[in-house]
C-alpha cells in the first residue's frame, strides 16, 4: 500500500491509498481501486480552500479504478482508465502534477488541474480543464508555476503530435489481481512530514 498525498502550500490537502503495481528505477505504477476512501485532513490553514472533492462530498474512488504510471522527475503521470461492464480500455489521461517526492508512507505531489485526455476511440487528444486551470491561477493556487505547468502540457502535446509514446501501451489491457483488498489510509497519514 502506498499513500499518494497532495501537498498544497506546504500542507497535506488530500490523500488516497493505492496499491503499488511496479516500483522500478524507471517507473512507479500505482493502482487506485474502486472504493478506496479519500482522506481530507481535519487540521490546516487551507489558504486555497478545502479540496474540491471534499467540498463536493466525494469520499471514495468509483468505477473500475485507475492505474497511474509515473516516471521519476516528470511533472505528469499517464493514467489508464477503463469503462463499461467488460472493463474496456477507455483512454489515456495525462495528469499534470508536481514530480513525485517519496515519503515514509508513499509519495507526495500536487495535481495541476490542467490535463490532456486521449479517448480510446479518438484520433487525437484534447486539453481538459483549461478554464478551471485559468481560474485556479487567478485564485493563487499555483503561484509562479502557471507558465511551467502550461509548458509541460505543451511538451506532452508535442510528443503526442510527433507520435512518441514514452509509456508501454500494453498497460491498456492490465487487470488488477482479483484477490487484492481495497487498501485504507494508515493512522497518522496526515501528520507525516511533507
Amino acid at each position: 500500500m502506498v499513500v499518494r498525498r497532495e501537498i498544497l502550500r506546504g500542507e497535506v490537502w488530500f490523500a488516497c491509498p493505492t496499491i503499488c503495481v511496479e516500483d522500478s528505477p524507471d517507473l512507479l505504477a500505482l493502482y487506485l481501486p474502486s472504493g478506496a476512501e479519500f482522506g481530507f485532513p481535519e487540521e490546516g490553514s487551507f489558504p486555497c480552500g478545502r479540496h474540491p472533492w471534499h467540498v463536493a462530498g466525494q469520499r471514495a474512488w468509483t468505477g473500475h479504478g485507475k492505474l497511474m504510471l509515473q516516471r521519476p522527475g516528470e511533472a505528469h503521470s499517464v493514467d489508464v482508465f477503463w469503462s463499461g461492464p467488460q472493463r474496456d480500455f477507455a483512454g489515456w489521461y495525462f495528469n499534470l502534477q508536481d514530480p513525485l517526492r517519496r515519503t515514509p508512507i508513499g509519495v507526495d505531489t500536487l495535481d495541476h488541474e490542467l490535463d490532456l485526455w486521449w479517448a480510446a476511440d479518438a484520433d487525437r487528444y484534447v486539453f481538459k480543464d483549461v478554464e478551471i486551470f485559468a481560474q485556479r491561477l487567478v485564485e493563487g493556487r499555483y503561484p509562479g508555476m502557471g507558465e511551467a505547468i502550461r509548458a509541460e502540457g505543451d511538451r506532452i502535446a508535442a510528443l503526442l503530435d510527433a507520435g512518441q509514446r514514452w509509456w508501454d501501451e500494453s498497460w491498456a489491457s492490465w487487470r488488477p489481481d482479483p484477490t487484492w483488498q481495497t487498501p485504507s489510509l494508515p493512522a497518522g497519514w496526515s501528520s507525516v512530514p511533507c
